[in-house]
């Protein structure tokens, strides 16, 4: 993007280099012009140090009130003002002013007080040179004051341009900051009605079915004639199948509808299914016709939530994939608690039954199910790997660390 040529000006005196620049540019300008008008001990070295200082007047800017003070000093050794003791003396002001070494006020009146100082020198000067000076209270006698009046104008000036400045410049961030923050809120509202939105999408649409399939299933049982028990029990697995999806809805939902970092009564605090629900989750699929087992070996360890939740989730998928893909296959459920803080979950099955029909399942894993196996896994610093079994059929294995730095410190990273 093309800036302008004020935005540029305003980089390059932002730049850390641009005091040392201006600094030196008029510390060999006051050397070329005491070489040019040479001038006493004390107007030299006055000029010499009011120009110099300038170069640290950003990095120590009580340094300028040395620039200041050396170069009225400079000036009080000379009747002549010296171009380089102007220029340094209007920048130290500036700079006092910008940074706000002291308040406005205190350095205009140290200024005035150093004017006057300087005036007092001169005038004991004019009357040493034998130049009609007259007494204090005659007539004219004011008018040799009108230095220190120039000089108190001249510093009152820079001194609130140099004030002006720095409030511009303070304005311009705090409006900066209010129009983030005004940003934010707006992406922050904007995140919420989108959530809202799909809140209510999924509450019309799918709440709507899923609460249908229960209905009709429990009436089912009521208004079919000749089932066996089997096929009563097969309706009420349904039909509980169906609730327990509700229930997961309503939470999710309630997820949705609060607003992020909302902890109060509003917020739903539902527990979360874990490995112990391993047991009932098996038991569902043997209720639709799947044949399931479950081992768990290791002693059983209370896992982080995520690390929990995880782990059941990728189950429950792995399940779900070998209904839809191998129906009628035999699927084994391992669970190892490792000595070595390793949770291996694994999930296999021997493929479907002949002429029960199967779907594709690619071991890259491609599918939207697998991608959400490995990202739950990835969530919690694990790894999953998904593809034909060594004794045919389909493996999904998942690694989750519970006790590695990793992990223990994503998991603190999550909770904040």
């Amino acid at each position: 993007m093309r800036t302008s040529p004020q935005q540029r000006l305003r980089d390059w005196i932002a730049a850390p280099a641009y005091p040392w620049i201006t600094g030196g540019a008029v510390t060999a300008g006051a050397v070329v012009e005491l070489i040019a008008i040479p001038g006493g001990v004390t107007t030299t070295l006055g000029a010499l140090v009011s120009a110099a200082s300038l170069m640290w007047r950003r990095s120590f800017p009580p340094v300028a009130m040395l620039t200041v003070a050396a170069g009225l000093i400079g000036f009080a050794g000379d009747v002549n003002l010296y171009v380089s003791i102007m220029v340094s003396g209007l920048t130290g002001c500036y700079s006092l002013g910008r940074n706000r070494v002291l308040h406005p006020a205190l350095t205009v009146a140290g200024g005035a007080l150093g004017a006057l100082c300087v005036n007092l020198v001169h005038i004991n000067t004019w009357s040493r040179m034998d130049l009609p000076v007259p007494a204090l209270w005659e007539k004219g006698s004011l008018s040799l004051f009108a230095e220190s009046f120039l000089l108190t104008v001249v510093v009152f000036g820079a001194v609130m341009m140099g004030d002006a400045v720095r409030s511009r410049e303070e304005t311009r961030i705090e409006r900066g900051l209010a129009q983030a923050k005004l940003i934010a809120m707006e992406r922050q509202q904007a995140a919420e009605a989108e959530r809202a939105a799909i809140a209510r999408e999924l509450h019309d649409i799918v709440s709507h079915s899923v609460s249908m399939i229960a209905v009709q299933a429990e009436s089912a049982t009521y208004t079919t004639p000749g089932l066996t028990p089997e096929a009563r029990d097969g309706f009420q697995q349904i039909a509980g199948t169906a609730r327990s999806s509700m229930a997961e809805l309503r939470r999710l939902l309630g997820v949705l509808r609060t607003p992020q970092g909302d902890t109060g009564p509003a917020t739903l605090t539902a527990p979360q299914p874990t490995l112990d629900h391993l047991p009932e989750l098996v038991e569902q699929h043997r209720a639709v016709g799947g044949t399931a087992e479950l081992r768990i070996t290791g002693e059983r360890v209370s896992l982080p939530a995520a690390w929990e939740l995880s782990a059941y989730r990728i189950a429950q998928e792995a399940l779900t994939n070998a209904r839809k893909h191998a129906p009628g296959a035999r699927t084994v459920v391992e669970v190892d608690y490792g000595a070595d803080r390793l949770l291996t979950l694994r999930v296999r099955d021997d493929g479907p039954r002949t002429g029960a029909g199967s779907g594709s399942r690619s071991a890259g894993g491609t599918g939207h199910g697998l991608t959400g196996m490995r990202e739950r896994a990835a969530l919690v610093g694990g790894r999953l790997s998904a593809g034909a079994g060594p004794d045919g059929g389909f493996l999904v294995e998942a690694e989750l660390p519970w006790g590695s730095g990793r992990a223990m410190g994503d998991e603190q990273g999550s909770s904040a």
